[in-house]
């Protein structure tokens, strides 16, 4: 079941959420230190760990599911953000060329259908990049945190998950060994702390990020192929909304709460 959007935001305003969205997102840039001129989507509740992309990339898109909520993003500008059931992304095939998915893989009740629809938007030369809490780290023990909720995963759990569903994985990693502690000397030797499991304790980390690239030599199995309606963007090759009223998502720029 997927944590509230709101509880998402509260707790990545915490002194906690703030060091662990850190961490993450160093890692994360790690991995993809180049987006430039491409399409980012994040999906579940990526959009703490979008921004440094949004500068670089050509375009980048946050989609949050319709049993989490929606939150307005950025809050600086247009929305970015839409509504929509993970199994039924509202975007063109083959149209992204990165997603990064965050509380969505280890939450939702449509893992195989949301899997499939990634696949499908995902370009042939395309990347996905998953970060779920690790099965053997402190964070997933305890539920005062989103990463204590939900189905974790050690990282041959999610490698199978993922060739089992068309893709490849390529790249293996940790993130966020600190424990969840409000105390204010760990909070600030967050970044010592996280060197030191990089080298030592990698198996006890937080989270565990893998990234895949999609196999193109056979279709998804399990959904017949539907006839999508999709308004295209004229002039631009990104993804697209479905016309307005469709259950497939709301419009990008929803008026929501703000979020940080």
């Amino acid at each position: 079941m997927f944590n509230d959007a709101v509880d998402l935001w509260d707790f990545y305003g915490t002194r906690v959420g703030q060091v662990a969205r850190r961490m993450i997102r160093r890692r994360i840039r790690e991995l993809w230190p180049n987006t430039r001129g491409e399409t980012v989507l994040g999906l579940g509740y990526a959009t703490p760990f979008l921004r440094p992309f949004r500068d670089e990339a050509e375009r980048v898109i946050a989609i949050m599911p319709s049993q989490q909520g929606v939150l307005h993003w950025p809050r600086d500008g247009k929305g970015l953000v839409c509504l929509a059931d993970e199994a039924e992304l509202p975007l063109q095939d083959v149209s992204v060329d990165r997603v990064l998915l965050v509380h969505a893989v280890e939450c939702t009740e449509q893992l195989r259908a949301m899997l499939q629809e990634v696949w499908r938007v995902l370009a042939g030369n395309g990347k996905v990049l998953v970060v779920v809490p690790n099965r053997r780290g402190i964070w997933a023990r305890l539920d005062r945190t989103p990463f204590g909720h939900g189905h974790p995963y050690s990282p041959s759990q999610l490698s199978r998950l993922l060739k089992d569903n068309m893709f490849a994985p390529s790249l293996t990693a940790h993130a966020l060994y600190m424990p969840p502690s409000n105390s204010p000397l760990l909070l600030r030797s967050a970044p010592a702390v996280e060197k030191l499991g990089e080298r030592w304790f990698n198996r006890f980390s937080g989270v565990v990020l893998i990234e895949a690239t999609k196999q193109i030599y056979a279709r998804p199995k399990g959904r017949a192929v539907r006839i999508r309606q999709l308004l295209p963007i004229p002039g631009r090759r990104v993804p697209a909304l479905n016309a307005a009223g469709s259950s497939r998502g709301v419009a990008f720029g929803y008026q929501g709460r703000t979020e940080k």
